[in-house]
Parts: C-alpha cells; structure tokens; sequence
C-alpha cells in the first residue's frame, strides 16, 4: 500500500490526520466493545436464571395439567381452558443499552384470579385451578425468556460487529497508515538529503569558481605590476645608450 502512495508532504499531512482519527475511534470502540460484553454478561447471567426458572415452570405445568387430566378427565380440562375470556396482552417497547436497541416486553391480563378465568368455580376441582395457575406462571415465564434472549441476541451481534471493526482497525488500518507515513517520512529525508547534497556542490562549486576568479585577478593585478615596473627600466636604459656627439 505504500508503493501506492505519493511521498509528499501534503499526503503526509493527510496520513497523520488520518492516524489521529483512527486512533481515536479505535479507543472509542474498545470502550464500547469492552461496556458490551459487561452489559452482556449481565444479560447472560439473567438469561441462565430466567432458563432454570423456564425449565421448572413447564415442568410444573405439565405434572398439574397431566394430573388433572388424569383426575379430571380431559373434556373437564378443555372445558374450562374454553371458558377463558380475558386473554393476556403483550405490549413491546424499546430500551437502549450502549447503543444497541433491545425489546422490553410488557405483559398483563397473565396472571388471574379464580372468577377471572371463566369457568364455574363448582363444576370444576382444584387440580384444573392448580394446573390453570402453573400454566399463568410458565407464560409469564416465556414471556420474559424472550425479552432476555432476544436481547442477548442482539447484543452478542453488536459485540461481533464492534471486535471486528476494532481489528480492522488494529490489524489492517493502523499498521497501513503507520507504513505509509513511515515510508513518507523515509522518502522525503532522502530527498532532504539530496537537496542539501546538492545545494552543498553547487555552494563549493560556487566558491570554487569565486576563488578561481579571485585567483584570476590576482595574476592579472601582479602581471600588471610587473609590466608597470619593467616599462620605467627599459625607457632609463635606451636613454643611457644613446651615442654622444663629436
């Protein structure tokens, strides 16, 4: 991926904004990953209670209603199942558990009392009234097994969703960008390097020819001063060598 980037300052730039951000969002979700899998342990730990309640419930209602059936006979216990006339109600709402939205199920009419349920009080026995009441209790049951389970559901995908980003994030991401900017920075030391390599020869290539120049004017100054000196000895001696008269 690194070969693939352009080692520019500007890119750079981007790049450590881009780490920034990731890095803060990688916190961000690891928080929120660790707070979810505590809600979920909470929620797991009421699930299991509400399961060996559920399990105890049906197994309650189905020994009253097997021995009402055996004491009653089943025409007595289909009769006053018949004679229900007020059904339970189920009102679902939502609630917001670290940004997951998970069911919250209300119940009512579940529970009843002897003359809610419908049938005569004297044609039927107290085994139908005792299985009528363990089945009440095993909805109940039911009822809020389905609200634990679903929001363990729900919440156990969030916590999958979460871990995957923040490996993303850890694995893939980061080490990307951090390989990116490493190999920038890279990059753009050599090509400081180069630059002040360059501007280093081109500064003693600079003085070297300021010297040469100097050193230039130096022999034309010193050949101009002997040039200057010979001239006077050369005018003096042709005037000594001129013959006299007679």
């Amino acid at each position: 991926m690194a070969k693939d980037v352009k080692p520019t300052r500007k890119n750079l730039m981007e790049i450590e904004d881009r780490i920034e951000l990731s890095e803060r969002g990688h916190g961000t979700l690891e928080k929120k990953r660790d707070g979810l899998i505590m809600e979920f342990m909470d929620i797991l730990d009421k699930a299991q209670d509400v399961r060996g309640d559920l399990a105890q419930d049906y197994e309650d209602a189905q020994k009253k209603i097997n021995m009402a059936r055996a004491m009653e006979g089943d025409v007595a216990v289909r009769g006053a199942a018949a004679a229900l006339q007020e059904h339970p109600e189920i009102t679902t709402e939502s609630k917001n558990i670290m940004g997951v939205v998970v069911p919250q199920i209300e119940s009512s009419r579940v529970s009843k009392s002897l003359d809610q349920r419908g049938y005569g009080i004297m044609g039927t026995s107290a085994r139908i009234d005792e299985a009528a009441e363990a089945y009440e209790d095993l909805l109940e049951s039911i009822i809020l097994a389905a609200e634990v389970e679903t929001a363990m559901k729900k919440m156990l995908r969030e916590i999958e969703t979460t871990k995957r980003r923040v490996n993303a994030l850890e694995f893939k991401l980061l080490p990307d960008l951090y390989d990116n900017q490493e190999y920038i920075e890279q990059k753009l030391e050599e090509q400081e390097r180069e630059e002040t390599f360059r501007l280093k020869k081109i500064k003693e290539k600079k003085e070297a020819e300021e010297k040469a120049e100097r050193e230039a004017e130096a022999e034309d100054e010193a050949a101009s001063d002997t040039e200057d000196e010979t001239e006077p000895d050369m005018e003096q001696s042709t005037a000594g060598g001129v013959p006299g008269g007679d």
